[in-house]
C-alpha cells in the first residue's frame, strides 16, 4: 500500500501541474516562460479578467458545493479517521486548482495534499488495513502530493510526520519517506526538477547571524498577525449565497492590483521570485509586501478554499529584505538574498508551526545549501518563541 500510495500522488501531482500550466498559459496569453513573466507580459484588462474570472467559478463552485455535497473533510481529521467524500473532495480541489490557475492569490497545494490523502484513504480501507495504518498512510499521501507537485521529497515527508502526525517512529518515518520520494521522482517526469526559485550566490557574514538572533522575534511578530488574520478572514468568510457577489466583487479588488502588481498573482512564486532575485527596489518589496499579504487574506475572506505555504513564502522573503536593509545601510557586506532566503524560511516555520517542515522545505524550494540552514535556524527559533508566547497568553486570557 505505501508503494500504490507514492505512485497515485506522484501521478495527481502531474495532473495538478499540468491542469496549472494550461489555466496559466490560457489566462494571461502565453506560451513559455514563468508566471511572473506571463502575467507582467499580459496586458491590464486581460489580468483583471482572469481574477473576475476566477471569482466567479469559485463563487458558483463552492456555493454549489457547500449547499449541496457533504461538508468537506480536512486532511488533519481523515488523518485522524474521519472518511473523506470523494466528491466533495475532488471538486474542491478542481475549484482551487482552477481559482489558482487563473490568478487566485492563494496557494496550490492543498490540493494535491487532499487529493492525495483521499486516494490514499480509500485504497487503504480497500486493503483492510487497521485504522491506525489507515490514518499514518492518509497523512503520507498528503505529504507525497506536496511533495510531488513541488518536487520537495524531504519536506513532503516532514509535513506528513511534523504536522499531520506529530509522531517519529519507524512505522511513520518508513512509509513517510518511501511515499513522497516515489511521488516526487513519478512527478519529475512533468514538474521541473530545478528548485522553485533562483537565488544568486549567497555567503555567511557575522552580521547575517547577529541580525539572524535579533530579526527572528519580529519575523513571530509578523507570522502570528498573519496567522491570526488568515484565521479571522476564514472564520467571518460569507455563508451560503453571500460568496456569490462577495467573492467576485473581492476578486475584482484583487485584479486592480494585478492590474498595477502583476506579481500579486498567483499562489505567491510570482511575489518570492522577485524577492529572491535580489534585485527590486526597497519601495517595490514593501508595497508587495503588503499587497501580497492583503491579497491573499482577501482571497480567504471572500470564500475560497486553499493553502497559506508559497504566499507566506513570499511575505517571509520580502520582510527578511525589509528588516535586512537595515543591517546592510549600517554594516554592508550581507547579499539582500541571504536575508530573503533567513525570512522565508523562519516565517513558513512559524506560520506551520513546523519549524523541521518550513526550514527544510525552504532549502528546497530555493535549493540552498545546509550552511545557510544555521542562521535560518536561529531566526526560526525566535520567531516561534514569539509565537508560542503569543498563544500562551492569549489562552491564558480565556476564562
Amino acid at each position: 500500500m505505501t508503494l500504490v500510495v507514492g505512485i497515485g500522488a506522484g501521478l495527481i501531482g502531474i495532473a495538478v501541474d499540468l491542469a496549472l500550466q494550461f489555466l496559466e498559459h490560457a489566462a494571461f496569453g502565453y506560451s513559455e516562460g514563468s508566471l511572473l513573466e506571463g502575467a507582467s507580459q499580459a496586458p491590464p484588462w486581460r489580468r483583471l479578467a482572469a481574477l473576475v474570472s476566477a471569482g466567479v467559478l469559485g463563487a458558483v463552485g463552492w456555493w454549489a458545493l457547500r449547499k449541496w455535497a457533504a461538508r468537506v473533510i480536512s486532511v488533519e481529521q481523515a488523518s485522524k479517521g474521519t472518511r473523506m467524500p470523494w466528491f466533495t473532495t475532488v471538486a474542491n480541489a478542481v475549484l482551487q486548482i482552477g481559482i489558482v490557475g487563473l490568478g487566485a492569490s492563494i496557494g496550490r497545494e492543498a490540493a494535491p495534499r487532499e487529493l492525495g490523502a483521499l486516494f490514499a484513504e480509500k485504497v487503504a480501507r480497500a486493503a483492510g488495513l487497521a485504522p491506525r495504518e489507515v490514518g499514518i498512510l492518509v497523512a503520507c499521501g498528503a505529504g507525497a502530493g506536496l511533495a510531488a507537485v513541488y518536487n520537495v521529497p524531504f519536506g513532503g515527508a516532514l509535513f506528513a510526520v511534523e504536522v499531520l502526525l506529530a509522531n517519529v517512529s519507524f512505522a511513520v518515518l518508513l512509509p513517510a519517506f518511501a511515499t513522497s520520494a516515489i511521488a516526487a521522482g513519478i512527478a519529475r517526469l512533468v514538474v521541473p526538477t530545478t528548485p522553485m526559485y533562483a537565488l544568486p550566490p549567497l555567503g555567511l557574514t557575522p552580521q547575517l547571524f547577529v541580525w539572524s538572533v535579533l530579526a527572528g522575534p519580529v519575523i513571530g511578530l509578523g507570522a502570528a498577525a498573519f496567522t491570526r488574520a488568515t484565521q479571522w478572514a476564514s472564520a467571518t468568510r460569507p455563508k451560503k449565497a453571500g460568496i456569490l457577489w462577495a467573492m467576485p466583487l473581492l476578486f475584482a479588488g484583487v485584479g486592480a492590483v494585478a492590474m498595477v502588481l502583476p506579481e500579486v498573482v498567483g499562489n505567491g512564486k510570482a511575489a518570492a521570485q522577485t524577492a529572491f532575485s535580489a534585485t527590486a527596489p526597497l519601495a517595490l518589496v514593501g508595497l508587495l509586501l503588503v499587497a501580497k499579504a492583503a491579497t491573499t487574506l482577501a482571497t480567504i475572506k471572500a470564500g475560497a478554499a486553499g493553502g497559506t505555504l508559497t504566499p507566506s513564502v513570499a511575505i517571509g522573503a520580502m520582510l527578511g529584505i525589509a528588516l535586512g536593509t537595515v543591517v546592510n545601510a549600517v554594516a554592508p557586506g550581507t547579499s539582500v538574498a541571504a536575508f530573503a532566503f533567513v525570512g522565508a524560511a523562519a516565517f513558513l516555520a512559524s506560520t506551520m508551526k513546523a519549524p523541521m517542515t518550513g526550514l527544510i522545505l525552504a532549502s528546497e524550494f530555493t535549493g540552498t545549501g545546509p550552511e545557510m540552514l544555521v542562521p535560518a535556524m536561529l531566526a526560526t527559533a525566535g520567531a516561534l518563541g514569539v509565537v508560542y508566547f503569543l498563544e500562551r497568553t492569549r489562552l491564558s486570557d480565556i476564562p
